[in-house]
């Protein structure tokens, strides 16, 4: 069969609903822009720009005065997003916000970004290939690696923190397969609330990690085989696009 491509985002749909997976990888059936998503790639767009500044200008001030500026250039390269936001001033305080909160978690001027937007990507086996672009990695001049990752939502409820960190250890296990180093520290950055989940991974747990995206993949694998996707209703399915054509609703 062909090679299947597994990414933290793949891997999270089909554990979430392995017909969405269906619907998205296999069949690559078309979706309307999500808001959400957009105004989530625009703040990754001007978190990255923000580290091309002299470190004393990497300021609030400056990360705000980005955002216009950055969003045309997503409505020009999109154009169907103009229909999203029919007030830009709301839109841009809304993204004025999540940067503020962002400055509480960090300060930027205290420190370089070795990598953003980092692709890294590993055949696991000779049927599975694995990679993510991960949104920042700073190595330290002793050798220390972090991995940082931007969200525009809220953070995990507690007890949720373990689920949210897998994709985190995807990339630290991608990071420490071609280059032999185990991250240091793990980073998730919630900017609706301001808040941070940090962890520290080991060996045993990055190796848990590789022996769950094997299971996954084998899943994937015995599901094409067998055209069998079935959908798992869940709260998400609120937000789903294919709920009108999903046979768990018709």
């Amino acid at each position: 069969m062909t090679q299947i491509r597994l990414s933290p985002s793949r891997v999270s749909e089909f554990n979430n609903c392995p017909r969405l997976y269906k619907y998205r990888v296999i069949e690559l059936l078309p979706e309307p822009p999500s808001i959400d998503a957009e105004r989530g790639t625009l703040i990754h767009t001007i978190l990255e720009d923000l580290f091309d500044l002299p470190a004393p200008e990497r300021t609030l001030d400056s990360a705000t005065t980005m955002a216009p500026s950055r969003w045309a250039d997503q409505v020009n390269q999109k154009p169907e997003l103009s229909t999203l936001v029919l007030n830009e001033k709301e839109w841009l305080d809304r993204v004025g916000a999540l940067l503020k909160n962002y400055f509480i978690l960090e300060k930027p001027e205290s420190f370089d970004a070795t990598h953003r937007e980092m692709h890294l990507e590993q055949d696991l086996t000779n049927e599975i290939y694995l990679h993510g672009y991960v949104d920042r990695i700073d190595v330290a001049p002793t050798g220390e690696v972090r991995i940082v990752d931007y969200k525009s939502g809220k953070s995990p409820k507690p007890g949720w923190e373990e689920k949210a960190l897998f994709q985190l250890r995807v990339y630290a296990l991608l990071y420490w397969r071609l280059h032999g180093v185990i991250p240091s520290l793990l980073v998730l950055h919630y900017l609706s609330d301001a808040r941070s989940v940090r962890s520290s991974p080991n060996e045993k747990e990055l190796l848990s990690t590789e022996r769950k995206l094997l299971q996954i993949a084998d899943e994937i694998i015995e599901a094409i085989a067998k055209d069998h996707f079935p959908p798992k209703p869940s709260k998400l399915c609120d937000w789903c696009f294919f709920k009108t054509i999903c046979p768990a609703y018709n």
